[in-house]
């Protein structure tokens, strides 16, 4: 046949119907095999055999046989066609599809995010406060926010160590030019950061020329008056008038405003604590964390943000003290090759460190090149470091309300400010779960997350939160965070939007395992949250959420699979079942308890209730939750045919998902033998399987990262991906679509998934699952696919006149019509040029 032939005869009658293929197989059952290379074909004669019944009962028993027939032929399409639908999307009658690929997105990232193979509990500490590693002894400054040091004056050793060893931050002559102008700083900057000590730094400097015999740096203990007005006395000489004598003083203020009931001074105090200043020639700093309530503070004329430390110049710097001390001067470019080894970089996981981080890590590679450390032990104390830090972001938060005094008339106080409190501690908790998603939903979480801590903590009272008083810089400076312009899903499309991330890969799991592991109380809460999170529509919420709260079940398994994955394993809605099987799955990931997963698994798919089940099925999909992929396939088996396949497309639809799997070859010979199982229960299951295959994109089952060769195929349907990376398989690929085209009950929906695939290598067209913003990079990419798969399904005359019917039916599609050009290169895509003169002498002959 030309290839003219099929645009010629677009608008003439067809000269056949595909859905009564000459020679077809028979109609109630799948074919039991091809005419290719001498095998039996799968007539069984089944037209013959109706000519005979229908002549012995007679004309008018055979119509209403007929009849009959026609009517369960009907209801078994119909069926067919319900059970290749999205079985996610049952909840609430929806009957739109759900976006499977953000859902894998989602998973890849927040497994990326999570399972890095760290283990925080080796850091051995007697103190969280300090690290112990070896002889190594070295203060962390993890003392609680806002909880400032006794007040008096600064030892002149401190100041000079302080001198030779502090890296002046970005922007440090302008600190000290504001200081020295207006003789006081109010100085923001988030916990940890070497504010303080850049606040003792810059008065050291502008104090040198005076000096009192009280020291010419003192300490101001808030305590000890009321802040910034304490301070005008305390520079006014307090109730002994001894002014005089710390004339050119520089003081050092830390106010903690986070505490509840803690107002933050106004102008007219700095005003006046400002001239005091000036009359005493003095100097103060006074030092905030960064925060709602300090932002009027530092928008303030005396207000400026301290921006943190180099951290390669702090690392360089404590090394060269320690090597100083050891007279090697030789090990310092060791120790920096050492540093940016990737493993030790891997270890230590933090983008940059924070003065006492670097102390940490210095001493680290010191006492690894002088032998004290090994290897092991050195990348051991790398990844505490992150531990440590989380420690320090949630030990005693809530100290401050345990100590609310009574009101004094015997009725419990309402603590107002908890939900103020909470909220640092809850962006914090909501970033390591949903870090790389967007900053609203990673907000949105936080509050949720507050909401349920501030209850937890006083189940009594009404949490309450200003509505204007988030700062989202705050948010991140408070939680070592950054945020970038990136991709999310909405509603199956990418647009761009502010993503919002830790600064460092260490962060999200030390803050998991530190909230689990060392705060029992707040389990409650954050299982409560997580179940809300479960029910979000949002994939990279639902699902970042469901890993990590696999890696919570890991830390404790009895707990997390009691009050997460098992109740939600038998909830109602399928959004929450997914949950529970993605948490599974992410447990599973673990050699230590995956045993325990797949005897969870394998009970559920035998015992286990509908819920249960389909809830096992979905686990079994990601290829962990089983032995081997033959194990899976057999559980996966079983729990579609049970109940007259009442959980057939669930079932399908992770079948498909293992083809993913290297062990691709196994999965197509199992569907193989199930189209040719007697039982029908076993044949739909095929057949629906078939026709899922078509229909399904790479990047709604995928697991890989770009860079293999399904990743690097996203955007195609998962058939061709496959026919292309594994050449081997397209004659299996194609001997399985055939069955699927040719039985009378799957012919239809098989029909339709094939015609997807032809528009989706049509130049121009996007395919059927081009609105979810697959095949956006045109049909050439994937005609290498149709090229590999067409010749195979299209082996002899019969096939090759279905194919043409479908490319006839498609251009004279109304909304949609093949073009001319696009039928002709479709159909020398399918009948190679050989095999397309020999079927003009035929017609000619």
């Amino acid at each position: 046949m030309a290839d003219e032939a099929v645009a010629e005869r677009a608008a003439e009658p067809a000269s056949h119907d595909p859905q009564k293929p000459q020679g077809s197989r028979s109609p109630e059952a799948p074919p039991r095999g091809r005419e290719r290379g001498g095998e039996r074909g799968g007539d069984r004669g089944d037209e013959q055999a109706q000519g005979e019944a229908e002549a012995h009962d007679g004309p008018e028993a055979g119509d209403d046989e007929a009849a009959e027939r026609a009517k369960e032929r009907e209801r078994a399409a119909d069926r067919i066609k319900d059970l290749t639908r999205d079985p996610l999307a049952e909840e609430d009658g929806e009957d739109g599809p759900t976006d499977l690929a953000a859902a894998a997105r989602a998973r890849r990232a927040g497994r990326k995010l999570l399972t890095s193979g760290r283990d925080f509990t080796s850091f051995d500490r007697s103190r969280i406060g300090h690290a112990h590693i070896g002889d190594i002894n070295v203060s962390l400054d993890a003392r609680r926010s806002g909880v400032a040091m006794r007040g008096g004056p600064v030892p002149e050793e401190e100041l000079r160590r302080l001198r030779r060893a502090h890296v002046e931050p970005a922007g440090y002559v302008r600190l000290r030019r504001a200081l020295e102008s207006r003789r006081l700083l109010v100085l923001g900057g988030a916990p940890g950061t070497g504010r303080t000590c850049t606040a003792l730094a810059l008065l050291d400097e502008v104090t040198r020329d005076g000096a009192g015999d009280g020291g010419r740096v003192r300490r101001f203990d808030p305590h000890q008056g009321e802040g910034v007005r304490g301070l005008v006395g305390e520079v006014n000489g307090g109730e002994g008038g001894e002014g005089g004598e710390r004339r050119g003083t520089g003081y050092l203020l830390e106010l903690a405003l986070d505490r509840p009931g803690t107002l933050p001074p106004d102008e007219m105090d700095l005003d006046q604590l400002a001239s005091t200043l000036a009359e005493g020639d003095a100097y103060a700093v006074v030092v905030v964390s960064v925060g709602s309530a300090a932002n009027p503070l530092l928008a303030g004329r005396y207000g400026m943000v301290c921006p943190p430390a180099p951290s390669q110049e702090l690392v360089t710097v404590r090394l060269r003290e320690r090597l100083e001390e050891a007279r090697d001067h030789e090990a310092l470019e060791r120790a920096a090759r050492i540093a940016e080894d990737p493993e030790v970089i891997e270890a230590v996981g933090l983008d940059d460190l924070r003065p006492a981080e670097a102390e940490l890590l210095a001493s680290l590679l010191a006492e690894h090149l002088l032998g004290s450390l090994t290897r092991e032990e050195l990348l051991a104390g790398c990844r505490g470091i992150a531990a440590v830090q989380a420690h320090e972001w949630f030990a005693g938060v809530d100290r401050a309300l345990a100590a609310v005094p009574s009101s004094g008339n015997g009725r419990t106080p309402v603590r107002s400010a908890t939900a103020a409190l909470f909220h640092p501690v809850a962006f914090r908790i909501a970033l390591a779960v949903l870090g790389g998603g967007s900053h609203s939903a990673v907000s949105t979480a936080a509050h949720l997350l507050t909401w349920e801590l501030s209850v937890q903590s006083d189940p009594d009272s009404t949490p309450s939160r200003p509505l204007f008083c988030d700062d989202p810089e705050s948010d991140r400076a408070l939680s070592r965070a950054r945020s970038d312009n990136g991709a999310i899903d909405v509603a199956g499309a990418e647009v761009t939007g502010q993503l919002i991330f830790y600064r460092g890969s260490a962060l999200p799991a030390a803050v998991l395992a530190e909230i689990w592991d060392r705060h029992f109380p707040v389990r409650a809460p954050v299982v409560r949250w997580l179940r809300l999170l479960a029910d979000d529509p949002r994939p990279q919420v639902s699902v970042r959420a469901a890993v990590a709260a696999g890696e919570l079940s890991v830390r404790d398994f009895e707990y997390g699979f009691g009050e997460l994955v098992r109740p939600l394993a038998e909830a109602s809605s399928p959004r929450r079942r997914v949950f529970a099987a993605t948490a599974l799955d992410q447990v599973a990931g673990h050699a230590s308890h995956r045993k325990a997963v797949r005897k969870v698994v394998d009970d559920w798919s035998r015992y286990g209730t509908a819920s249960l089940r389909w809830t096992a099925a979905m686990t079994l999909g990601h290829g962990r939750a089983a032995d081997s992929v033959d194990a899976a396939l057999d559980a996966l088996a079983r729990i579609g045919v049970r109940d007259q396949g009442r959980q057939l497309a669930v079932a399908s639809l992770n079948v498909v998902r293992l083809l993913t799997l290297p062990e691709c070859a196994t999965v197509l010979r199992r569907l193989g033998q199930w189209a040719e199982d007697r039982r029908e229960e076993y044949q739909d299951l095929a057949l629906v399987t078939i026709v899922r295959l078509a229909t399904t994109g790479v990047d709604e089952v995928l697991d890989d990262e770009p860079g293999t060769p399904l990743g690097d195929r996203g955007d195609w349907p998962l058939l061709l991906a496959l026919a292309v990376t594994r050449p081997e398989l397209t004659g299996t690929l194609a001997d399985l679509l055939w069955t699927a085209l040719n039985t009378a009950r799957s012919r239809d929906v098989a029909f339709d998934a094939l015609e997807a695939l032809l528009r989706s290598a049509s130049r121009g067209e996007r395919g059927e699952r081009g609105e979810r913003g697959e095949g956006r990079e045109g049909g050439d990419r994937m005609r290498p696919g149709l090229a590999a798969l067409l010749p195979a399904l299209t082996s002899d005359e019969h096939d090759r006149q279905q194919l043409e019917w479908l490319l006839r039916r498609m251009m004279r599609d109304q909304d949609r019509p093949l073009t001319t050009e696009q039928a002709s290169a479709l159909w020398r895509l399918a009948v190679p040029a050989r095999q397309r003169r020999s079927d003009e002498e035929e017609s000619h002959g």
